[in-house]
């Protein structure tokens, strides 16, 4: 715990510092909860999606097999040409938004391949999507996360550091100013006997003194 200056302006100071420690305190709790429920829905999302990949992946093989012409569809017949992101704020963070993809096609013999090629070609447009869009949720995810470990490591802080060790300052000092107090109040008591005292002293030696 840091040094503080046992003064009515520490004290004023410190009781500032709690209510702003105590007015964001709840603030933080929220958002920290809420960026919980936003990784654990995006992250569910995204599992789904890469579910759903594997899904079209296993089916595509099944569907390609049934033609006995497995090696007629090559993967680069597919490209991605373009990845189209938006923008979206979660909890004051900038996250990315899956929004799309343009895809490029290989030049192939119309006359020499299957016809189901291009039907095939689809299916891959679809799986390289899904692919897409599962990158951007973890991207979200990681992304959330990171601000999430920042809205923690806050909450804890206020928590269990500054609002206990300010009310301990604020203890400290009224306790330190009460005690001033109650030593000045002696002193002045004890300052009044002796002008009494005196005062009482004095007069019976003006006493003494009249009856000579």
């Amino acid at each position: 715990m840091a040094k503080i200056k046992l003064t009515k302006n520490e004290q004023k100071s410190q009781k500032d510092a709690l209510k702003m420690y105590q007015r964001y305190l709840p603030t933080l709790t929220l958002k920290k909860q809420q960026l919980q429920m936003e990784i654990r829905s995006i992250d569910a999302r995204a599992k789904e999606v890469r579910a759903s990949r594997a899904a079209l992946e296993k089916e595509f093989q099944q569907w390609i097999a049934v033609f006995g012409e497995t090696e007629a569809f090559k993967p680069d017949m597919v490209t991605v040409r373009n990845i189209r992101k938006g923008k979206g704020n979660i909890a004051g963070v900038e996250i990315p938004i899956y929004e799309g993809a343009d895809f490029s096609r290989g030049d192939y013999d119309l006359y020499t391949t299957p016809l189901w090629i291009d039907m095939a070609a689809d299916r891959m447009e679809k799986a390289l999507s899904l692919d897409l869009e599962a990158d951007v949720l973890e991207e979200q995810v990681r992304l959330l996360s990171k601000e999430l470990l920042t809205t923690t490591q806050r909450v804890n802080l206020f928590e269990k550091v500054k609002i206990p060790e300010t009310k301990a300052n604020i203890k400290k000092i009224s306790v330190y100013l009460g005690d001033q107090q109650v030593s000045a109040v002696v002193r002045s008591k004890i300052s009044k006997k002796k002008l009494q005292r005196i005062a009482d002293a004095e007069k019976a030696a003006e006493k003494a003194g009249g009856t000579k």
